[in-house]
């Protein structure tokens, strides 16, 4: 009868527990997968990514994804004034032009130009606080720019959200200043 139980008794080694290493990278690619996921549910590429003409009309030029408003894209003189009770979207809608002034969609890349030497602390500033480069005594961001709605994000969403940018091919595009309407 022992040997009856000993015959059924699972003798196998346990498996090692994963090395802290092999967790940390685990939980770091699925860091950088939600990121991703939050990125394109949220249409950050709808205002991030410049659009351009294809045969089945605007699409997003994936080439420059998350770049921003193209640094050399100039846009005509618009009066703040003159568009009161409308928004003015450029053709690759990366600028907008309304009572507040003209603003550009930022680099979100991880290029010097855009978010390289960002910390996790000021693009939590960013989305929490609506604040420009996620500098305490910044300025607002400006619209349409949805921080408001943002805010609402878990620390572990926003942490991987900027993960998954850090992944993201660095594009060098030097994204113009907004221009802020008089009293702004």
């Amino acid at each position: 009868m022992l040997l009856l139980l000993g015959a059924c008794t699972d003798t196998a080694p346990a498996d090692p527990a994963p090395s802290e290493t092999a967790v940390a990278a685990e939980t770091e690619a699925d860091r950088v997968d939600r990121g991703e996921y939050l990125v394109n549910v949220m249409a950050c590429n709808d205002c991030h990514t410049p659009l351009k003409m294809t045969d089945r009309g605007p699409g997003p030029d994936m080439d420059r994804m998350l770049s921003g408003h193209p640094a050399g894209l100039a846009l005509p003189p618009v009066n703040p004034t003159d568009v009161r009770g409308y928004v003015l979207l450029n053709m690759t809608n990366t600028a907008a032009i309304g009572p507040w002034g003209t603003s550009y969609s930022a680099n979100l890349t991880p290029d010097e130009s855009g978010l390289k030497h960002w910390t996790l602390e000021q693009f939590t500033r960013a989305l929490r606080e609506g604040k420009y480069k996620g500098l305490a005594n910044s300025r607002p961001l400006l619209p349409p720019m949805p921080w408001q709605s943002y805010r609402q994000m878990t620390d572990e969403d926003i942490a991987a959200i900027y993960a998954y940018l850090r992944t993201v091919k660095p594009i060098s595009n030097t994204v113009p200043n907004a221009e802020l309407a008089m009293g702004q």
